[in-house]
């Protein structure tokens, strides 16, 4: 069975996922973009973006990992989109333009239906009223033999989590400290829930810890 894995996820020192008070004109919350502040300078983040070639090193590392193996992904909500309720109409499409980095099946759970969206460059939007152990079937059937990626934000990384079925947790630590935002292990017990820091990498720009959820 494929793995459910949640890799290059930046998080601040005090446990913050994304700055608070998302918006069209801020995407990750108000100081949010300073937790990817490791990444954006990447190789890996570059190319993919069409941009001259970038840093190389651990932390490029890091970013490239995130992308090999990965069948499909997961994502909340609001990491689609801005828009809250139900769907006006069919124009907003995600922050990305028309060909997003994705380039496989993407399940974006959310409680009101839309059609797919099929975009540029392989990357498909399906919409999921299901909840995540739904998500998580579709997605799994679609990655096949791959895994699965699942991309945030804070609060679906914890449902996730809280029922046991993240395999596999890359963290990328960031020394940012925003104070207020959407955190990450709130209500979280990870030592009861099963799982370990197996490893560490120091980074150029972030600390990079990696957690396995134990038998």
């Amino acid at each position: 069975m494929s793995r459910l894995r949640v890799l290059s996820f930046a998080v601040s020192l005090d446990g913050y996922g994304a700055g608070p008070d998302q918006s069209l004109e801020n995407p990750l919350g108000v100081r949010g973009p300073e937790l990817m502040q490791w990444f954006f300078p990447t190789d890996a983040w570059r190319r993919m973006h069409g941009l001259d070639k970038g840093e190389t090193g651990a932390d490029n590392d890091m970013a490239a990992q995130g992308f090999a193996g990965i069948g499909a992904w997961i994502l909340g909500r609001n990491m689609f989109g801005p828009v809250r309720g139900p769907w006006p109409d069919g124009s907003w499409k995600g922050w990305w333009g028309e060909e997003p980095p994705y380039r496989v099946p993407v399940f974006v759970l959310t409680h009101h239906a839309r059609e797919p969206l099929e975009m540029a460059g392989g990357t498909t939007f399906h919409f999921v009223t299901g909840g995540i152990h739904e998500a998580l079937e579709r997605a799994r059937e679609a990655a096949g033999d791959l895994d699965v990626r699942l991309g945030g934000g804070a609060s679906t990384v914890r449902q996730y989590l809280a029922e046991r079925l993240v395999d596999d947790l890359h963290l990328a630590v960031s020394p940012v400290l925003l104070g207020r935002g959407e955190p990450l292990w709130q209500g979280l017990d990870l030592h009861a829930l099963g799982y370990e820091c197996e490893r560490t990498v120091a980074g150029e720009r972030a600390t990079h810890l990696f957690l396995r959820r134990q038998a």
